[in-house]
This record gives C-alpha cells, structure tokens and sequence, in this order.
C-alpha cells in the first residue's frame, strides 16, 4: 500500500505513515473497532483520582483544575469550595457517574 500525502511505500496493515504521519484508510477501521491509536487524546481522566481529590482538598477546588474545568476551579478556591457545599455536590456527582471533565466526557475507570 502507498500513503496517499507522499506516496511512500508503508505496510498494509498501518494506521499512519511512518514518513509523513498521514492517516491511513485502516486509521478509522480502529477507532470504529475501539482500538486506542497512537496519537489519540487520552480517552479521559480518572475517576479515582478525581473522588480522592475531591474528597481531601475539594474545598480548593483541586479536582476542577486537575479535570481542566479551571474557571470552576478558581472559583471553589476563592470561595472555599462554595463554604463546603459546592464541592460535596462535586462529590456526589464523581461517585454517581454525573460528573464531566473540561470537554465534556466522563470519567473513566481504569
């Protein structure tokens, strides 16, 4: 198989050229498969890792800036975590599924 940016030759079964770095046709059979390609964003963030912050230094809104929602977290730190009662809502939220990171996806569970 040839890649279709610069014409060099690369293996049947690639996802990528190993020159140019294009995407090959067999690039979108692994998404659709599920298959985690090299160079994908990471699928999202932990979800123990999000409860234990949130749960020792929720107040600070810890847990926002390590999901990337940092608006929401300066905000819990300049307010305590809205006096306790905004990161308790957090903390209900990561344990019952209902919490998102910055893009919108959920946590995962590794």
């Amino acid at each position: 198989m040839f890649c279709t940016n610069c014409g060099n030759q690369i293996d049947d079964k690639a996802v990528v050229c190993v020159k140019c770095g294009a995407p090959t046709s067999n690039y979108n059979k692994q998404a659709v498969a599920g298959i985690q390609v090299a160079g994908d964003p990471a699928e999202g963030y932990d979800w123990l890792t999000t409860l234990l912050l949130c749960f020792f230094v929720g107040g600070l809104g810890v847990h926002s800036f390590y999901t990337k929602k940092t608006g929401i977290g300066i905000a819990q730190l300049l307010t305590v975590g809205g006096c306790g009662i905004w990161a308790l809502v957090d903390l209900i939220m990561i344990i019952t599924g209902g919490f998102k990171d910055g893009q919108g996806r959920p946590l995962v569970r590794k």
